[in-house]
Order: structure tokens, then C-alpha cells, then sequence
């Protein structure tokens, strides 16, 4: 069996909410497309599996594309937990695209507690127009909280504003996902009484299940070989069109189906610990060095919560990190910070000082970018 496959384009959020609350309830499934994006080098199919409902196209931040399908089962799962983790249904205010499974999510749980959400307009994120979006928020009875998911930029920059900081203070959660969250910024949120609430997960888990490290319902966590698997109902039916990679990352263990997130990570008393991803790692002078840990240090120093480390080749360590960062960095300082922390291989070997990090439109750090950014120079 099954059903038609409607590519939608994204630039009307509220187009792409009334398609998925049709393909919930059993009309031909969705697949949100960003107008204007590069194209997957195949074209989707007409239809698909009876089960799928949703199809997110993710190239990511560094990976390969891939087109990961959805069911109703995992979504709506998905937004009971974390409406049961957060403390009940709400209102929800709209700042990411919906063609990325954050901003998807904010229309499933819409969709699934009755409410409409409000939309801040496209483009260039600005802290003034989500203070505006957030106080046409209507709640009510079944559904009196307030929510918002937001991307660290975003973040940092509504507390640059002083509105749109005390607009977001009067929301029961904020969550803040889709990168590693610098702990200064969450520090800075929490102490301007934001409720940030991080949030972990994948297109492949129907967005975020871990939240402050903890994951929600009924979502399990096992370290295999050092890399994170989950396992639970919000888990994505495949990769369309490619079974050979939906094999390798979809496996069975244990009598249950797991999600490989590729991920590294350590799970202490039932808290996981996200240390980066297993393939972001240099060997430097011999010795392996995790830039996703590297990164979590150096977006520790003032200034610095945007900053990404990436790698350089070099002809006398193999290869050695690099900050790419907007704002100036002394080098020293930073070598001397990682080094305290993680041993001398790990210094960064140099600091590039940009205008501007490119971004995804996700709000993700394009890192295939700045890694060509920070290859000149000496190392």
C-alpha cells in the first residue's frame, strides 16, 4: 500500500501546517522543500510506504543527502512525550523553517494540542519581530503554556534586546537545540529568567528526545562502542530510496530497533553527555583529538559561544584544530584554556577571524564552509 508524496514549498508556514495536519490524518504524505535550495541529486518519488506520513531532506552541516521518512505513529509520539517531559500542551511561536524537523515539530504539537501557532516572518532572525510574534500568542484552557524553539543564534540575539528578553521570560520553556548549546549562553538565559530547556535529537528521532540530558518518555539511551543508539517509538521508518543506509543505521539489538546516531557519548546515571560526532575527530601528532570537544571549550571564553573549531592539515602533526570565530581571539589564551583541559595535541593551532560565520538556514553552523576558511595560513 501506498499513499502520494506532496512536495510543498515552505515559505508559507501556515501552507505547510494545514499539508501536514492533512497527512496526520491519513491524506498524501508531505515533503517540505526550501525554495531556492539545492535539489538531492535524485528527484523524490511519487508516492511512498502507506506508513509515511513526512519526509524531511537533510544534507546537514557536513554529511551527504538523504530523505528520512516519517510516520504519523513516530510524530505524534514524539509530541506527547515532550509535551508530557514539558508539562502539558501549549502555544507555540514559530521562528525556524519548516523544512527542518525543529521547525516541523512546532506544527505537529500544535497540531496535536489544537492551537495555532504564530509565526515570526522569515529572513534574517530579529529579536524585535519574535517579541511582536510572542505577545500575539493565545493560549487557553487545554492548552495554557507557552513555547518557543529557538537556535542558539537566536537566543543570544533576543538577549541583546531588552523586550524580547522579558517577552521570553514569560515562556514556560524555551528550547534550544540544533547545536551544542555554549554553556554561557544558557548561564546568561537562566539568569535573565529564561526557562532554556536543551534539547537533542535528529530528523531520525522526529527532532528532539533527549532534553537537559535526560530522555523523555519512553525513549532508551545505550553507548555501543562508544557511539550514542536510541531506541523508542518517535524512530524514523528509513531513508527513502536508499536501504542500504537505512540498514546501517536503523539496526536490531537486543530484541529492539535502535537509531546509530554516529554521535560519541557517554551516559552517567541515566544523563547523556553528547561529546561530538565519532568522525569529527584529528589525529594530531599521533594522538586522537575531538574537535566537538575542542569547540565546547573554546565557546567557554567570553565572546566566544559561535565559535567552531574545524581541522587543517598539516605537514608536521597530520592535521591540528582551528578556530573559526567572529569575534578576535588571542591565540595563546585559547591554547592554554584546551590544553588545562584536554593535553597539549588538543591546543588549536591557529585562530581565523572572520565578518561573518556562515550559517545554514537552520541556523546550524555551515561547516563544510568554514572548514575552507580556516585552511590558509600557516600550521
Amino acid at each position: 500500500m501506498t499513499r502520494p508524496l506532496v512536495a510543498l514549498g515552505t515559505s508559507d508556514p501556515i501552507a505547510v501546517l494545514r499539508g501536514l495536519e492533512a497527512a496526520l490524518a491519513g491524506g498524501p504524505a508531505l515533503l517540505p522543500v526550501a525554495e531556492g535550495a539545492p535539489a538531492l541529486p535524485t528527484p523524490a518519488p511519487a508516492s511512498v510506504p502507506q506508513r509515511v506520513a513526512l519526509v524531511v531532506e537533510t544534507s546537514g552541516s557536513t554529511g551527504t543527502g538523504k530523505r528520512v521518512a516519517l510516520s504519523s505513529e513516530a510524530l505524534l509520539a514524539g509530541a506527547a512525550a515532550a509535551d508530557a517531559a514539558l508539562g502539558g500542551p501549549g502555544a507555540w511561536v514559530l521562528a525556524l523553517p519548516t523544512h527542518y524537523i525543529a521547525g516541523l515539530n512546532v506544527l505537529t504539537r500544535s497540531i496535536a494540542a489544537g492551537t495555532s501557532p504564530v509565526v515570526v516572518p522569515s529572513g534574517h532572525f530579529d529579536a524585535g519581530a519574535f517579541a511582536d510574534a510572542a505577545e500575539q500568542l493565545v493560549t487557553g484552557p487545554a492548552a495554557p503554556r507557552r513555547y518557543t524553539s529557538l537556535v542558539p543564534v537566536q537566543l543570544a540575539r533576543v538577549l541583546e534586546d531588552t523586550r524580547a528578553t522579558a517577552t521570553l521570560a514569560g515562556f514556560d520553556a524555551v528550547l534550544v537545540g540544533g547545536q551544542a548549546t555554549p554553556a554561557p549562553l544558557r548561564e546568561r538565559a537562566r539568569a535573565a529568567g529564561i526557562r532554556v530547556v536543551t534539547t537533542y535529537g535528529a530528523s531520525e528521532t522526529s527532532g528532539g528526545c533527549v532534553y537537559d540530558g535526560v530522555p523523555f518518555g519512553t525513549v532508551r539511551t545505550e553507548v555501543v562502542d562508544g557511539e550514542l543508539w536510541l531506541d523508542g517509538p518517535m524512530l524514523a521508518e528509513g531513508y527513502l530510496g536508499d536501504d542500504e543506509r537505512t540498514a546501517a543505521t536503523f539496526v536490531e539489538h537486543d530484541g529492539l530497533r535502535w537509531y546509530r546516531t554516529g554521535d560519541a557519548a557517554t551516559v552517567t546515571n541515566g544523563v547523556v553527555q553528547v561529546l561530538g560526532r565519532l568522525d569529527d575527530v584529528v589525529i594530531s601528532g599521533g594522538e586522537k583529538v575531538p574537535l566537538g570537544l575542542v569547540e565546547r571549550l573554546v565557546r567557554e571564553l567570553p565572546g566566544q559561544d559561535a565559535a567552531v573549531v574545524t581541522r587543517r592539515a598539516s605537514g608536521e602533526w597530520g592535521e591540528v584544530p582551528v578556530v573559526v570565530t567572529a569575534v578576535p581571539l588571542d591565540l595563546d589564551r585559547v591554547r592554554d584554556h584546551v590544553a588545562a583541559a584536554l593535553g597539549r595535541a588538543a591546543r588549536p593551532a591557529d585562530v581565523v577571524v572572520v565578518d561573518r560565520l556562515p550559517m545554514l538556514p537552520s541556523g546550524k553552523p555551515d561547516r563544510r564552509a568554514i572548514q575552507a576558511l580556516g585552511a590558509p595560513g600557516p600550521s
